[in-house]
């Protein structure tokens, strides 16, 4: 199991790390954060869909076509650890050294989005507040470590779920298509 977990988890590392560092510069060169909000969530995507490959590999080459959910689930939540891991690390070297003040257009961005939706100015103050703790949570490391595992890890979590309840198999028999 460690050696199809690290393999997966590798090449789901390396796509969320490749994808990751285009989305960063194309969100941080663009005022417009939504159209690069859903490249990286596609990326995130793509990258957890090897934890469906990872599953089926491991059930049918190395387990004998048999898989519970439980053991399922595990691979999956290792290769979203490991896949996170590395989007956090990308992300710490990206906004270290490349993004310092990306809150601050962040929330610049975020304000001008509530404006032009009507937002009055009580509530503007009110999203101007709110966004407060999470540049507060962005002068540490530790704040922005996670801060940023959160908006990775739940997606991941949702789709190993996803992926070990599809995957799971009690017995070795082919699993026949109703109609």
């Amino acid at each position: 199991m460690k050696k199809n977990v690290f393999v997966f988890g590798s090449i789901s590392g390396l796509i969320i790390a490749a994808t990751g560092g285009i989305s960063g510069a194309l969100c941080y060169n663009n005022p417009n954060f939504q159209g690069n909000m859903w490249v990286g969530y596609g990326s995130m995507l793509l990258a957890f869909s090897l934890i469906f490959v990872a599953i089926k590999n491991y059930r049918d080459k190395y387990n004998e076509g048999i898989i519970s959910f439980g053991k399922a689930f595990m691979i999956g939540l290792y290769i979203v650890l490991i896949t996170s891991t590395v989007y956090v690390i990308v992300w710490l070297i990206e906004f270290y050294n490349f993004y310092p003040d990306f809150m601050t257009k962040y929330v610049a961005h975020i304000l001008r989005e509530a404006k032009a939706n009507g937002a009055t100015a009580t509530e503007l103050k009110q999203q101007e507040a709110s966004m407060a703790g999470y540049v507060n949570m962005y002068k540490s490391p530790f704040g922005v470590i996670v801060l940023t595992y959160m908006e990775i890890l739940p997606v991941g979590l949702v789709i190993a779920l996803i992926a070990a309840l599809i995957l799971k198999r009690k017995d070795a028999s082919p699993q026949l298509a109703t109609n």
